[in-house]
């Protein structure tokens, strides 16, 4: 199974927001992650209609988490941003066109792996991945003296 790029940027959407001890700009964001502010808007429909983000308006408007990092699962922000889990015919019941459907074990193993899959999603937070904070805020660039230093630039 492959997660979209759509659930990818939501879970690092997610863990910028959580690093971020102020409002999160989305320009930055968008910047950051290199994905246009089309698309994070796109995601951040999902995020603030599943109740993971909340937007600020305004001049310092920006957005930030609804909810504290700990209490945002990784399995629901997954199961929120992509489409369907289908991994194979069997999982479409209307379109299936194989014979065995129902009799074969095929389905059911499939089934199977993907509840293992979110079993081990859903022990995860938002605040798990981002454990780190403290390295993960100098990557992201959160800290004003990381924010405000010259740029290297490679010759």
């Amino acid at each position: 199974m492959r997660l979209t790029k759509q659930s990818n940027y939501a879970v690092r959407i997610l863990m910028y927001c959580a690093s971020n001890d102020s409002l999160s700009k989305i320009s930055d964001i968008a910047e950051f992650y290199d994905i246009s502010e089309t698309f994070l808007f796109k995601i951040l429909q999902i995020l603030n209609a599943s109740g993971f983000v909340e937007t600020v308006r305004g001049r310092h408007g920006g957005i930030k988490l609804k909810r504290e990092a700990k209490d945002i699962g990784l399995g629901e922000v997954i199961r929120a941003t992509e489409d369907n889990f289908d991994m194979a015919e069997c999982f479409d019941l209307e379109s299936n066109t194989c014979p065995l459907i129902g009799t074969c074990g095929f389905n059911h193993a499939l089934y199977r792996a993907l509840n293992a899959f979110f079993d081990v999603l859903d022990e995860y937070t938002i605040a798990d991945l981002t454990d780190n904070r403290r390295n993960i805020r100098v990557l992201l660039e959160l800290d004003s003296a990381v924010r405000s230093a010259p740029k290297r630039v490679e010759a």
